[in-house]
C-alpha cells in the first residue's frame, strides 16, 4: 500500500491544524509534535507530524507502519540532527532509529 498520496498530506495537515487550535491544541501538543529534518540523499528539508513521548531531554517516537514510511531511515546508524516543536519552541536534537526483533521502529532523540 502506498502511503505517499495526497490523502496522507491532508491527514498530516489536519494533525498540524489540531496542534494549533485554540481549545484542543494544548491537549494535542502533549502527544503530537512536528519534526523537521534534512534528507540524507536529497538534501531537502522535510516536516511531518509524529506522536511522541518525552522524558527530560529524551524524546521517543514510535513509528507507525514503518515499512510504509521512509523518513525514519535518515536516522539509521549514527543518526543525525532533528528539530522538534516542543513547549512552543523549536528544539534541536540528535536522532537515531532502532528496529526491534518484532519489526517495530523507534526513533530516539537526545535534545
Amino acid at each position: 500500500m502506498d502511503f505517499k498520496g495526497p490523502w496522507v498530506r491532508r491527514i498530516n495537515n489536519v494533525m498540524v491544524a489540531l496542534r494549533d487550535a485554540p481549545i484542543v491544541g494544548k491537549l494535542v501538543r502533549k502527544g503530537i509534535t512536528v519534526v523537521s529534518y534534512t534528507g540524507r540523499r536529497s538534501g531537502r528539508t522535510f516536516t511531518t507530524p509524529v506522536g511522541y513521548r518525552r522524558k527530560g531531554d529524551q524524546v521517543e517516537i514510535q513509528v507507525m507502519m514503518p515499512d510504509a514510511k521512509t523518513w525514519w531511515r535518515n536516522f539509521n546508524g549514527e543518526g543525525g540532527p532533528l528539530t522538534l516543536e516542543l513547549d512552543g519552541a523549536e528544539k534541536v536534537g540528535h536522532a537515531t532509529s532502532h528496529r526491534d526483533d518484532r519489526g517495530r521502529v523507534t526513533v530516539r532523540v537526545q535534545l
